[in-house]
């Protein structure tokens, strides 16, 4: 499907069918390094997305990849609010594109290590992505009661950007209305907040959060994620919580 806003469905409407066997896949081979970053841009009222919805549960049982689902908006119009969607999804996706310079928004699309993309519900060319990924820096997360601390190593890059993801592990809603009427479709590692929490220069350092602010009801877990600029490949990757 097309619209004027060029967000695009065009690449998912033969893959219907497509087996959503997921090969094994090894990260890139590194004592020091973290799981391959896959963010998957979906949306309820998304025909094509479910395909991709599935797969992205499958991959968050594999060692050496962290998958999450970033819900959008855009397709809020066709006649079913998406009830975990977020404006913060859609500029981060637009974002990725621009920093591409391909322009190329579409849904279900899974953004490997902040940079490649592929369509979300093609198993064997995530599989490739996600082998192919370039290695990034483990990240060390801990909390206490009250704090959450994220360790940055020294680096290559002079700036950065260090996110953290506040994530639902498991979200199943039932769609009443739109292309995807009747199902009821489960989300894995849902991103519920994101946050832009430090600016980063290539050198070590400790950043310290507030826990309340991050881990609040059903966001149990957390992904803090260090991409070169704002919208850039992915430098470091760390998680805390149940991922």
């Amino acid at each position: 499907m097309e619209n004027s806003s060029s967000f695009s469905r065009r690449k998912v409407l033969g893959l219907a069918a497509c087996s959503l066997a997921v090969p094994f896949v090894s990260s890139p081979a590194s004592a020091a390094a973290a799981p391959v970053l896959v963010e998957l841009f979906t949306s309820q009222g998304c025909s094509s997305c479910p395909a991709a919805d599935r797969l992205a549960g499958a991959l968050v049982k594999q060692s050496g990849v962290i998958v999450v689902s970033l819900n959008v908006d855009y397709w809020d119009y066709l006649g079913w609010r998406d009830t975990l969607a977020s404006p913060a999804h859609t500029k981060r996706q637009m974002d990725y594109a621009h920093a591409r310079g391909d322009n190329d928004v579409y849904t279900p699309q899974m953004v490997i290590n902040g940079h490649d993309h592929v369509v979300g519900s093609n198993s064997g060319s995530v599989a490739n992505a996600i082998s192919n990924a370039k290695n990034a820096m483990a990240l060390t997360m801990s909390a206490t009661e009250n704090e959450i601390k994220i360790e940055l190593p020294k680096g290559d890059a002079d700036h950065g950007t260090l996110w953290v993801m506040s994530v639902a592990p498991e979200v199943s809603v039932k769609i009443e209305r739109g292309e995807n009427t009747g199902s009821t479709i489960t989300y894995h590692n849902v991103v519920r907040k994101l946050s832009n929490v430090a600016t980063w220069n290539g050198a070590s350092a400790s950043i310290t959060l507030p826990r309340k602010e991050f881990l609040t009801g059903a966001n149990t877990s957390l992904i803090a994620v260090l991409q070169k600029d704002k919208a850039g490949p992915v430098i470091g990757v760390g998680k805390f919580g149940a991922i």
